[in-house]
């Protein structure tokens, strides 16, 4: 996957994040932002007939933590307010991608696929489902401190595939930063204390985020991204979330928003954290450009592109 991320991170180069889901793809996926419409462009997944980049329409989500940057900055157009997400490229149902041009407008990037499985690569059709997401995220808030599940757990109890997810900074505010694990060994039962007291976020290691930096969250971390943060999130298709504590805030019902603190203990991976940053910073070079590995895991492999030249827009 690659996504160009716009003029306020990068400002004197253009930036792409290049994805290939554990070897998902033969050939690599183009994200073009289209600026007007805040749209992206999948060269990969193609027209069937005319073997045109298709041009995606995202799902967007209006949790209470989001800002307006997707909008102010990224050419998002929607009136929810705030606007914390936009899912770039899903096949999940709580936000598909729509096709907005051509042939297959209004169709969902999932229906497309079901009717042309060979565009999504042949490791996709194994899977059985298109089994990526991404997203842009605007933490103008601090998200909840949160867990997700691994494939196992969340096959035999929620009917899913689990969530790792790795996370690019788009940008950070002065002193904006991460959860990312517990400081130390850490019991079930000290854990479950510190949620009902309030204190968990002291049992967690706190990490300084800066422009630029790459996390990678394995299934079973506990984790939040704190606020003051933009971030491209890459992560397995799924939405499960287990929150353990969300700094006494209300939901637009004006109730506290819901807990998951039974499931998430059964998930929590309760070791000292490992480094968020994988040791991986290998470049090549090729003519006009140079790729930088940055995450590499079961699920997917993520790289930096950089490209001196100049990018032209997709042809609507």
């Amino acid at each position: 996957m690659v996504g160009r991320w716009g003029k306020a991170p990068y400002p004197k180069m253009l930036r792409y994040l290049f994805l290939e889901m554990f070897g998902l793809l033969g050939s690599p996926l183009f994200d073009v932002s289209d600026k007007e419409h805040g749209r992206i462009a999948v060269s990969n997944i193609c027209d069937a007939q005319g073997r045109r980049p298709l041009l995606l329409s995202p799902a967007f989500k209006d949790y209470i933590w989001g800002g307006n940057r997707l909008k102010r900055d990224w050419g998002k157009r929607t009136d929810m307010t705030p606007l914390a997400e936009s899912w770039e490229l899903s096949c999940h149902a709580a936000g598909p991608s729509v096709i907005a041009g051509g042939a297959y407008a209004g169709r969902t990037l999932e229906e497309y696929l079901t009717e042309h499985p060979q565009d999504a690569g042949t490791k996709a059709q194994n899977a059985g489902a298109f089994p990526l997401l991404i997203k842009l995220i605007d933490a103008a808030g601090p998200l909840s401190v949160q867990v997700h599940p691994d494939d196992a757990y969340a096959r035999e109890f929620e009917h899913s595939l689990g969530k790792s997810e790795m996370w690019l900074v788009l940008d950070a505010s002065e002193g904006a930063g991460i959860y990312y694990g517990f400081k130390r060994e850490t019991s079930l039962a000290e854990m479950r204390a510190a949620i009902e007291n309030n204190t968990l976020t002291e049992l967690l290691s706190w990490v300084p985020a800066k422009t630029g930096d790459c996390f990678f969250i394995p299934a079973g971390t506990v984790h939040a991204i704190g606020a003051g943060l933009m971030v491209a999130e890459v992560q397995q298709s799924s939405n499960l979330t287990y929150r353990v504590y969300d700094y006494g805030r209300v939901g637009a019902d004006g109730r506290p928003r819901e807990l998951h603190i039974d499931k998430a203990l059964d998930v929590a991976d309760l070791h000292g954290s490992a480094e968020p940053r994988q040791p991986l910073r290998v470049l090549k070079y090729r003519p006009g450009m140079a790729s930088e590995l940055l995450i590499r895991c079961k699920y997917f492999e993520v790289y930096r592109m950089l490209i001196n030249g100049v990018c032209q827009e997709v042809q609507r």
